[in-house]
């Protein structure tokens, strides 16, 4: 009988085989470009207090499939208030009070305004400090890259102005001072830490 019907480890081994091969190909997939895995491409914006503020806080932008997700945590805000957030065309910081960092990003030449109208690229959300001064925010970009093409990202500023941005005065939606700015720097698998 063992000459005719195959041993039961070599039946064993047959499906084996396949079934580690379609693991090693789901593994495979989960880095590919676009997934949500640590490989996709990352950049991060620290924030420099500026205008005499205590304002400081870190920016994440991560390339997904359907636009930059951008995590943001921020104190030191005014309390209770709304303040203008964007990316701006030059990654410099060195003015104390932000300037030096331009205008918006505005790679495609459109008007400011809000996401899901003609916007520049660099039009963010604004942030809603709460009682005590900090900020969270997590929201997908469009128009916009973690790169360093037309569209990319990488090296320039990120401001955190004074004042709520009202995302129809042109081109800066009336969004006052200028009191945080970070340059949008590559930071290849890094994570995103935990809230404390």
């Amino acid at each position: 009988m063992n000459a005719v019907s195959p041993p039961r480890r070599a039946l064993a081994g047959a499906f084996v085989l396949p079934a580690a091969l379609a693991l090693v190909t789901a593994l495979a997939a989960c880095s590919m470009p676009g997934s949500t895995s640590t490989s996709d491409p990352r950049a991060m914006a620290p924030l420099q207090a500026k205008s005499g503020s205590a304002v400081a806080g870190t920016i994440w932008f991560t390339q997904q499939a359907d636009g930059v997700r951008v995590v943001a945590r921020v104190s030191g805000l005014t309390a209770n208030r709304e303040h203008g957030f964007h990316v701006h065309e030059t990654g410099d910081c060195s003015a104390p009070d932000g300037m030096s960092a331009g205008g918006h990003f505005n790679p495609t030449a459109q008007p400011h305004g809000p996401q899901g109208a003609p916007h520049h690229g660099g039009d963010m959300p604004s942030l809603k400090a709460d009682a005590m001064g900090n900020a969270e925010a997590t929201f997908t970009l469009d128009g916009v890259a973690v790169g360093t093409g037309p569209t990319g990202l990488i090296g320039k500023g990120v401001i955190v102005h004074a004042q709520p941005d009202d995302y129809k005065t042109q081109p800066t939606g009336n969004a006052g001072g200028r009191i945080a700015c970070g340059v949008i720097v590559a930071a290849p698998g890094s994570e995103i830490p935990a809230k404390p």
